[in-house]
């Protein structure tokens, strides 16, 4: 019988806490679709699309931009939250000093997503954008844009860099729990260089200047990520012999 309350009791706390998330996620919303054309504004004034003319093929293309600028901005907004209740949630099954230390990756996974975002948007972006104009031109194409299918474009190239300036935390994180160590790390080492020379090549435009500006950042965070593992893996021998 305790057993069950205690399991109905975490029940109500995860209501509770994603009830937090949700409601926050629609103020951001709001906040996002009132700042919409601010949004789109920025985004025009920016070099990848400022000579660029938008148009729309559906009497919708419109709504559907205002709404998808409105959830990127709620999405970006409410993760940081949504890491804390995770972090808050699991917290009393961790000792104080386990609870301490993965608190600091809240911040820092909101972080290192930001620079993700960043770096693709403001490098990778607009290197593919120049990569295709030009690939355009050279077939003689007459270049029509749909708004739709830019923005359908720039999000799936932004949001895979963004999650992949998570490594450095998913290493520590398994570091942590002992899955992982420098040492293993560096075993695979050439392995990892080669999928991550796989992935910038996939995720960037298919000329060797794109594709060493996206693989570099990438092998820099996995070399980043083993600093980091061994790291954490003397504070736990440390913690350990003290």
């Amino acid at each position: 019988m305790q057993e069950q309350n205690e399991f109905v009791g975490h029940l109500a706390e995860l209501r509770k806490r994603l009830v937090y998330v949700i409601v926050w996620f629609f103020i951001t919303l709001c906040a996002g679709l009132y700042l919409s054309p601010n949004i789109l504004t920025f985004i025009k004034s920016q070099p990848a699309a400022v000579n660029i003319v938008w148009n729309v093929f559906s009497l919708t293309d419109g709504m559907f931009i205002y709404m998808k600028c409105a959830f990127v901005f709620s999405i970006l907004f409410t993760l940081p939250l949504a890491l804390y209740h995770i972090w808050a949630f699991v917290k009393p099954g961790l000792t104080e000093r386990e609870a301490k230390g993965t608190l600091t990756y809240v911040p820092l996974s909101f972080l290192l997503f930001v620079m993700g975002l960043s770096f693709s948007y403001f490098v990778v972006f607009p290197m593919m954008i120049s990569f295709m104009g030009k690939l355009n031109q050279s077939i003689g194409a007459v270049e029509t844009y749909g708004i739709d299918r830019y923005f359908s474009f720039m999000f799936n190239v932004i949001f895979p860099m963004g999650i992949a300036f998570e490594m450095p935390v998913v290493i520590l994180f398994l570091t942590k729990l002992g899955l992982l160590t420098p040492q293993r790390l560096r075993q695979v080492r050439k392995y990892a260089y080669l999928v991550l020379v796989i992935v910038g090549s996939c995720i960037s435009p298919p000329d060797f200047v794109s594709h060493i500006a996206v693989t570099i950042p990438l092998i820099l965070l996995f070399e980043l990520s083993i600093v980091v593992s061994g790291w954490q893996l003397r504070k736990r021998e440390n913690a350990m012999n003290s």
